[in-house]
């Protein structure tokens, strides 16, 4: 098949379809009847020589040769929008716009409360909004521009996405001023001899955390347990009980909640913490004034 014999038209009907996974939400989209999208996929199947969708229970789902399509589709798309939308220059001191980063608990205790204050001086009326990481599909809510960043020490973003290292760190326990562990060379048999509390985290990389804590001998199931970082402090600030945490949310729960840190004795994995972007928007003005933003502030 050669390109000029294809109505480019039709490449638009198929990422909506494969966005939306259902003939009438990229009607919707498209703003043209079910009937519409029907007859243009009909068109690009006899094209390419595939069935693209097939309809199941779950809706219409892609073939493998779809598959294969869709990242050069919606790349090539993207250029296309970027080639013919005029030239916008972004001043981040007047700017509106609002941007969406996805991060994790620990990364919201981290990054949020210093990108405020820059944003208060630089861009004062630019807005920063945080997802849940592990709530959204990166690829696709990237790809689409719902969210502009994601930061974190994710080790199994999609290859698509480029990205900057930002900074490197162990993993520390963190108990309340005053614990028994506080003062002293912490050892294995002292860390063992205490009760956790265990980040029930399934998310990579902070899962192998725990595992390290359970081939130490460390009973995980006897422990207390909560499902999220943010609860840490509060509740180490308050009893006996001692966290295993990486170190940036250590130093800045220390000060607030009055706590103390430590080395682990355990070989504890380092998190490597990444700054992703989509290609698609690796000119966008605003994008990378963000990226910009957060380097100057977290890149070590």
């Amino acid at each position: 098949m050669e390109l000029r014999d294809l109505d480019l038209n039709l490449l638009v009907v198929f990422h909506e379809v494969f966005r939306e996974r259902q003939i009438s939400g990229a009607a919707r989209r498209l703003k043209v009847t079910q009937s519409a999208v029907s007859n243009a996929l009909a068109r690009l199947r006899r094209s390419v020589g595939d069935e693209l969708f097939v309809r199941t229970t779950e809706g219409m789902q892609p073939t493998p040769y779809a598959e294969r399509m869709s990242e050069q589709v919606a790349a090539a798309l993207g250029l296309m929008e970027q080639a013919l939308r005029p030239e916008q220059a972004f001043d981040p001191a007047t700017s509106r716009r609002r941007f969406t980063i996805a991060m994790t608990d620990v990364g919201e205790m981290y990054f949020m409360p210093r990108l405020i204050e820059a944003c208060a001086c630089e861009a004062p009326q630019v807005d920063i909004a945080s997802v849940r990481a592990g709530l959204v599909d990166l690829r696709t809510d990237m790809e689409a521009g719902r969210v502009d960043l994601a930061i974190g020490a994710f080790d199994d973003a999609p290859a698509v996405l480029y990205q900057r290292r930002l900074f490197r760190q162990a993993c520390v326990h963190l108990f309340r001023h005053g614990h028994p562990l506080a003062g002293e060379t912490l050892t294995m048999e002292r860390l063992t001899g205490v009760r956790h509390l265990v980040v029930a985290s399934i998310e990579r990389p902070y899962d192998a955390i725990n595992e390290a804590l359970a081939q130490a001998g460390i009973d995980l199931a006897a422990s207390f347990s909560v499902p999220h970082f943010a609860a840490v402090p509060y509740i180490v600030s308050t009893t006996d009980l001692v966290a295993t945490v990486p170190q940036k949310l250590a130093e800045r729960a220390a000060g607030p909640f009055r706590l103390e840190a430590t080395p682990s004795p355990l070989e504890l994995p380092a998190l490597q913490t990444n700054m992703f972007w989509h290609r698609r928007y690796n000119q966008d003005e605003g994008n990378r004034w963000l990226r910009t933003l957060v380097a100057e502030h977290f890149a070590e």
